[in-house]
């Protein structure tokens, strides 16, 4: 590799060179070879002679090289190999970019840090590319690589260099992708897609078997794939080849004699199971031994992981600590993510009796043999193999009454610490305005051992088969262990979990709770006290989530009359306030609001399995919501003006926003990456849609065109034109055949998505047509009727081959979201679902001059936006806070944006028969 080619660039150049530079790969890769006691060229140049490294190599259409194997089968010695070998058969043009992630090392274990080490040394060897870098760091800083948008800026400047027309041959490589510990979704997609970006970038990355890895990867084109399970021979000879380096090392390190060098190299070679750590870990060790006692300590290191496993086991259960073993690996081994070593102390009573100091707890952790370590008195299974032994062949010892009793156990015992620890205000906080986004941990934190058991106590609990414990059955029953702790602590419970920043998580377990306990008939009192506590927290979330002391204050207040929460704990409401709100008896359909946008709301969309919810507002962000919870998954930051559109793929993917900055931009919306930005059009960009193989993004303009992108690319497929006016909707029809685009210009168009031809033109100056601008428009599921709604607060019903008004609908309101139920017996829009056969119990037929009011089907909203109705009977009256800018409705759900940037949800459960 070419270096020192920085020395010719600029001083401003220089100084962002500077300051993306996070780590040099290169000295990461001298540091990781010198670790593993140097590269061996034997070890890896089998994998250089093997077919799939040669498709890649010589095949122009192969780019993406996958090299994937188990922990220890030397993946990153055979990148060091490999890139050793492309340095030493490039031309003088072409370069290699690499990077090694780390886990353990913080510097190295996430995206944006793989992306950095990168850039920096492709700017290092071809220095002109700096100036994609510039056009960003000259308004920025150093901040642009260190700011909450830094994946967004680096994903949008390494794409600008892979496409730059300059960028000569290159090679990249990234080591280790399951080492990637921050947001590895969003790079393994990165790599997905930029890998078919250019002929000109060939990719080689390396990781382990994990399935979530494949899955992602598995969507990359042009790839190969190569197993290292799958060249178990060439591996056995490459760790043979190991071995006997590492034996002649040691022999003259420690002076072998013939025999005892001969005793170490078989029973290596007879052991190793094809696992260059394993030679490693049990070379040093040997390098720890004294020469004379080599021989007889060779047995210590059985063959293979599995039986070392196996003889820790039987050294566990020999022991005197046996029991006190058993029970901490089972409690590690169900744990929902690692606990510390004061968490473990509240799981086992057992240990509460123990001095109260980590040096004790440490050396308790000691006595389970070597499966467990501590790092940063944090405790982790000692390798993810240890964790699967225990399950698989390890189980009648570790779970003698089984998993389900390991689960009890946890949720007794979390109920009984909680009950006799929490309190109100744990933190003496005092002020009930405290900021959540204030509050230090005190010391010593009374939280300390209870932070696991507040936040996974229910999903224990929800692990348990009561079934198989009829002697537990109690704890779920009218005053048994759950009731009591509900009646007597759950404020102070939320209050730590606020205290935790686990509050969305609490709305989750508490829906989980009254899952759990649905159908238990011996438990009335429970199940109703159960759904109280649950829309209790649903209803405060925000306000606790924000202020962990207004639990006793506002949520208890502004809780219905006869909520069961409130009455157990009115001795909390604050007695300064002497005339308190007069509240309703029973709770309101409002599950709850979304608060989190600074201004108004102008697009809301659920996605297609309804389990998230999206936003668009005019602070030009876009956040994505958990539908159940209420919780903020995202916020998604780039466009530069207004968000006036968002919808999501009909495989819910991918999120789409079209913005006032004339752009459009794709997201990932499951790892919130934007993917794309589309630029093209001259003005706002009004409304977008996928087509419903989510290949095709359309979008209509302020400019009066309207553009089909391909959604995997930048591609502008086609421009229609033709409106007069802006264009406000487009609609795919469901076979993404036809495009339907609906305009100021009083009239909706249908196009062939395919040629861009103008098939029909639904004017809007007749009695047929609209008499105002046309706001959404969709397609039956046949393709064969389109409804269009306009500002005449009209819904008309089109034959969408011959153009024909068919039906015209009084809704008394503008619509701007629309579509036919897969029946064509329904059109759901953002106010509710319209029953389009009710019309044909009219005592007449219809004609296209005569409109009639539509018949709701399920939840809706009235014309006035003043009624929630349902089936088109008014249930619930909105105060004219809650009336609506935008909204969407799903099944018995509404979301409602309500200006001042909040979205707010209400559910309606009850028997419509």
């Amino acid at each position: 590799m070419r270096e020192g080619a920085v020395r010719n660039v600029a001083r401003d150049d220089q100084e962002c060179i500077q300051d993306l530079r996070l780590t040099d790969p290169r000295d990461d890769k001298k540091r990781i070879e010198d670790t593993k006691g140097g590269l061996l060229i034997g070890s890896y140049r089998w994998i250089l002679e093997s077919s799939d490294f040669r498709r890649w190599r010589d095949d122009q259409q192969s780019r993406l090289l996958w090299i994937k194997g188990d922990p220890g089968k030397g993946k990153t010695m055979l990148l060091c190999g490999i890139i050793n070998e492309l340095n030493k058969s490039m031309t003088k043009t072409d370069q290699l970019s690499y990077f090694f992630c780390q886990a353990t090392d913080s510097r190295i274990n996430s995206a944006t840090a793989v992306l950095r080490g990168l850039l920096y040394l492709l700017v290092n060897q071809q220095p002109s590319l700096v100036s994609h870098i510039r056009k960003k760091h000259d308004h920025a800083g150093k901040a642009l690589f260190e700011d909450a948008n830094t994946w967004v800026a680096l994903s949008e400047i390494f794409t600008d260099i892979l496409q730059d027309p300059v960028l000569h041959s290159t090679y990249v490589i990234i080591d280790a992708l399951d080492e990637c510990v921050a947001d590895l979704p969003k790079l393994l997609d990165f790599i997905v897609q930029k890998s078919c970006v250019s002929s000109r970038v060939k990719w080689i990355v390396s990781s382990r078997n994990w399935p979530d890895i494949e899955e992602r990867l598995e969507r990359a084109g042009h790839k190969v794939r190569l197993c290292l399970e799958l060249n178990a021979e060439s591996v056995s000879t490459a760790v043979s080849i190991f071995i006997q380096h590492k034996v002649l090392q040691l022999a003259d390190k420690k002076k072998y004699d013939d025999k005892t060098r001969g005793a170490v190299l078989d029973h290596l070679s007879m052991h190793a199971n094809d696992t260059f750590l394993w030679v490693a870990l049990v070379c040093e060790n040997l390098e720890k031994i004294p020469r004379w006692n080599t021989l007889r300590r060779l047995d210590e290191f059985p063959p293979g992981l599995d039986s070392l496993y196996e003889r820790m086991i039987e050294q566990i259960c020999k022991s005197d600590s046996a029991d006190l073993c058993k029970q901490i690996l089972a409690s590690i081994a169900i744990v929902y993510r690692p606990i510390t070593l004061k968490e473990l102390t509240s799981l086992d009573k057992v240990l509460e009796d123990i001095p109260d100091d980590l040096e004790s707890l440490r050396e308790i952790i000691g006595l389970c043999g070597s499966f467990l370590t501590i790092r940063g008195d944090v405790v982790y299974f000692v390798h993810q193999s240890a964790k699967d032994f225990l399950f698989a062949k390890a189980f009648n010892e570790i779970f003698p009454s089984g998993t389900e009793e390991a689960h009890y156990a946890i949720f007794s015992r979390s109920l009984k610490v909680m009950s006799r620890t929490l309190r109100r205000d744990m933190y003496s906080l005092r002020a009930f305005g405290y900021p959540a986004e204030q509050v230090k941990q005190p010391d010593p934190d009374p939280l300390v051992e209870l932070r696991y058991l507040c936040i996974y106590w229910i999903d224990h609990l929800c692990d348990w088969n009561p079934s198989s414990s009829a002697k537990y059955k109690v704890d779920l029953q009218d005053g048994g262990a759950v009731d009591s702790f509900l009646r007597q602590q759950y404020l102070y419970w939320l209050e730590a979990l606020s205290l935790c920043k686990s509050i969305s998580k609490g709305v989750v377990l508490m829906e989980k709770l009254e899952v759990f306990m649905q159908g238990r008939a011996d438990a009335p009192a429970l199940n109703e006290l159960v759904r109280d506590a649950r829309r209790f927290i649903m209803s405060h979330k925000w306000v606790i989530e924000k202020t962990p002391l207004q639990v006793y204050t506002s949520a208890l207040l502004f809780s219905p009359a006869r909520s069961l929460i409130r009455g157990l704990f009115k001795r909390e409401e604050p007695n300064w306030i002497t005339i308190k709100p007069d509240m309703e008896d029973k709770w309101s359909p409002c599950l709850q609001t979304l608060e989190g946008h600074w201004s108004d709301v102008w697009s809301v969309a659920f996605s297609h399995d309804s389990a998230r919810l999206a936003s668009g507002s005019i602070d030009r962000t876009v956040k994505i919501w958990n539908a159940s919870s209420g919780a903020c998954l995202s916020t998604l930051e780039g466009h530069r003006d207004f968000v006036r559109s968002v919808t999501f793929s009909h495989d819910s993917a991918r999120l789409a926003s079209g913005s006032d900055d004339r752009t459009v931009k794709i997201w990932d919306a499951s790892s919130c990456a934007c993917l794309l930005t589309l630029e093209g059009h001259r003005d706002s960009v009004m409304s977008v849609a996928f087509s419903h193989d989510s290949a095709r993004l359309a979008s209509g303009s302020i400019d009066r065109t309207v553009k089909i992108w391909n959604a995997s690319s930048c591609a502008c497929l086609l421009t229609l034109e033709g409106h007069r006016d802006y264009v406000r909707l487009v609609a795919f029809s469901h076979d993404s055949a036809w495009l339907a685009s609906g305009s100021d210009d009083k009239t909706v168009k249908i196009w062939d998505a395919s040629s861009g031809a103008c098939l029909l033109t639904l004017e809007g100056h007749c009695d047929s047509g609209h008499l105002y601008s046309v706001w959404t428009i969709a397609f039956s599921h046949d393709s064969a009727r389109l409804a269009s709604v306009s500002d005449d607060k009209r819904v008309k019903i089109w034959d969408a081959r011959s153009g024909a008004c068919l039906r015209t609908l009084t809704i008394g309101k503008t619509l701007h979201r629309s579509s036919f139920y897969i029946s064509g017996s329904y059109v759901h829009t953002e106010i509710g679902t319209i029953d389009i056969n009710a019309l044909s119990d009219l005592p007449s037929p219809l004609t296209i001059s005569e409109p009639c009011s539509p018949q709701y089907q399920g939840l809706a909203l009235s014309a006035d936006r003043v009624w929630i109705t349902h089936n088109s009977e008014k249930i619930m009256w909105l105060p004219s806070e809650y009336r609506p800018s935008c909204s969407a409705v799903s099944r018995n759900t509404i979301s409602i944006g309500v200006g001042m940037g909040r979205v707010w949800i209400c559910k309606v459960e009850f028997d419509i028969s």
